[in-house]
């Protein structure tokens, strides 16, 4: 199974899985890590040092910046804003960007906010808009601003119950 590429995407990447696709006007830089079955939705950016695992789904308008890791099958809602520096500074960079880790299986909603140097657990779930200030444990399910556990998901084939 080979990878689809979209011809207006510009991808530099060279380690990308087969049978992942690449849709309109996605970046991919250099050094960039994409699994095996990924789906990269329009409009996305991948910086170099991120790392996207077997079966995620990145929809529309989501930039994966420097630090970022994705385990398999995980799933990133449209306009979801990952960062990477805890005390950014036009022109000043820090020496290693904070790496942010979402664990096997969690599903972040759309337009949800992550900030720079968390863990979002296995099989969690993040709420649509929620903004995300600290680790959330593995099942959890987290919503609002700041956001809170609101209860806990167990996973099985066919999804939460």
């Amino acid at each position: 199974m080979s990878v689809f590429i979209h011809p207006s995407a510009d991808v530099s990447a060279s380690d990308i899985g087969a049978g992942t696709r690449v849709w309109q006007y996605v970046v991919i830089l250099a050094g960039a890590i994409i699994g095996k079955d990924a789906n990269i939705c329009s409009h996305c950016l991948i910086e170099s040092d991120v790392v996207v695992g077997d079966r995620v789904t990145v929809k529309s308008g989501v930039q994966l910046w420097d630090g970022v890791r994705l385990e398999d099958d995980v799933f990133v809602g449209p306009n979801v804003t990952f960062t990477n520096d805890l005390f950014p500074r036009s022109k000043v960079y820090p020496e290693a960007f904070a790496q942010t880790t979402v664990r096997k299986g969690a599903s972040i909603g759309g337009g949800a906010v992550l900030l720079a140097g968390i863990t979002i657990g296995a099989n969690a779930m993040v709420g649509a808009g929620a903004v995300v200030t600290r680790s959330v444990p593995d099942g959890a399910i987290v919503i609002g601003n700041p956001a809170r556990i609101s209860g806990y998901v167990t996973q099985n084939a066919s999804g939460p119950t």
